[in-house]
């Protein structure tokens, strides 16, 4: 009779994954606030302000996504799989975010 599978201990895992949302949501408001920084210093384009307002709302959206990830990792039990519509949204803000940061500057 086959020995019953043991379960799985993540170890420091689910704690790594979190720090590296914190690490990317910080890159994520630095990059922000350098858009909003250059466009404020240039301001001769009349898209520079919204550019600015696009990269602040994409930097919101990526924000709720890692905040709930966030909690989900510093739960007592095991981590949920991070879900396609999640990722999908956070890859979505971080290149919406860089695109927005590129523009303020023209």
């Amino acid at each position: 009779m086959p020995s019953p599978v043991p379960a799985r201990d993540p170890g420091l895992q689910p704690e790594r994954t979190r720090l590296a949302w914190r690490r990317t949501t910080l890159s994520c408001t630095v990059a922000a606030v350098l858009a909003a920084k250059q466009a404020l210093h240039q301001g001769s384009s009349p898209l520079a302000p919204v550019a600015v307002t696009l990269s602040g709302l994409a930097w919101l959206g990526f924000l709720a996504v890692a905040h709930r990830r966030i909690q989900t990792l510093s739960g007592g039990a095991p981590p949920r799989v991070l879900g396609a519509r999640a990722a999908l949204a956070a890859a979505a803000c971080t290149v919406a975010l860089a695109c927005f940061a590129v523009a303020s500057l023209f």
